[in-house]
């Protein structure tokens, strides 16, 4: 694995937190994910958009057009209420994950 590459399973978990506080449009969830991770991480336009494509399909995200802030018609995600229960559950599940992977790493 790249250093900038994601762990498998965690694109959406990442989507779902970026557009917690409000809607997004693709290029500024992939930058906003880019940024919060201190540039570590880089979302690619061939992974994100079929993500976002599920997400919508779950119900865990819905889409509306606008206009972004460079004057180009975009499509804006929101996070459903369904997709805040799914971004609990996985955040949970990732949180235990890690906490097993701490203690091997700290027992070996």
């Amino acid at each position: 694995m790249a250093k900038n590459e994601m762990l498998p399973g965690t694109l959406g978990m990442l989507v779902l937190r970026v557009l917690q506080p409000g809607a997004l449009h693709g290029y500024a969830i992939a930058q906003r994910i880019h940024t919060l991770s201190n540039d570590l991480l880089q979302v690619e336009e061939g992974s994100l958009y079929p993500a976002l494509q599920r997400m919508l399909i779950k119900g865990w995200v819905r889409a509306e057009w606008g206009i972004s802030e460079t004057n180009r018609k975009v499509r804006f995600y929101k996070l459903t209420a369904a997709g805040r229960k799914q971004l609990q559950s996985e955040m949970t599940d990732f949180g235990r994950v890690l906490q097993g992977i701490h203690a091997v790493l700290n027992k070996a």
